[in-house]
Parts: structure tokens; sequence; C-alpha cells
């Protein structure tokens, strides 16, 4: 199984706190393909208060396939996921969590998340959580 781990996830990880998604991102780890996206790296970098701890978790962070979550099909297609959840009465607050969660659809993956921003793109769009 492939699956991409969202930044909500990565931080408690990086954090030590200890929740059902960091679980299962430790059972995850060294037994299935892990995607990590360029947006999800910096959301997780920028986090880190000083470079020697950031240095170390985007050493970890190499052992993921990359990914880029971003360009002008995904763009489109998240503007199209937008509009679409707004006709629901839905406004996703952030466009990283928007660009993450159409990624992952047009690849068919599931996505590892500890973000309520996500549960509208599960419900309406179909985005598979893992």
């Amino acid at each position: 199984m492939s699956l991409v781990v969202d930044s909500s996830v990565w931080v408690d990880f990086f954090n030590g706190h200890r929740t059902s998604e960091t679980n299962r991102l430790d059972a995850y780890l060294g037994s299935e393909r892990i995607i990590l996206g360029d947006l999800v790296r910096c959301e997780v970098l920028r986090g880190f208060r000083h470079t020697t701890d950031a240095g170390r978790a985007d050493r970890f962070l190499d052992l993921c396939e990359p990914a880029i979550f971003g360009g002008h099909h995904i763009a489109r297609r998240a503007a199209h996921h937008y509009r679409t959840l707004r006709t629901h009465g839905i406004s996703i607050r952030k466009t990283i969590d928007l660009l993450i969660a159409t990624w992952c659809l047009e690849h068919d993956m599931k996505l590892l998340h500890n973000d309520r921003d996500f549960h509208p793109m599960t419900r309406h769009l179909g985005l598979r959580e893992a």
C-alpha cells in the first residue's frame, strides 16, 4: 500500500505526541510506501525552532518517496474541488490542504491526517483516508 502522510501527523510524530495517527504512522514506517509531498515537507520543516532539529527531521523525511503536489493541473482541479465544496456550503480554510487532497484524489492515494479540513473532502469528493 502507498499513502500520503499530512503535516498534521508528522508534526505530532516529531514532537513525540502519541495519537492514533502517529501510532499508525509508526506501524507504516518501514513496511509501506510513504509519499512525502513538497508542500508537506515545507509545512513540517518550517515548524522547527532549531536548524539542527530541522536538519535531522529533513534527513529522516528523505526515507519517504518525494512528490510534487503543485503544478497547473493540480491547481485547476483543486480550484474545481473548492467550488464543488462551496456548493455544499463548505469553505476549506487552507489552500495547501486542498492541494494535498487533490493530489491524493488524482493519484488514488490514501491520506493519513489529523486535520478536520480533510473531512468534507472525504465526504463530498471521495478522498480516501488511511
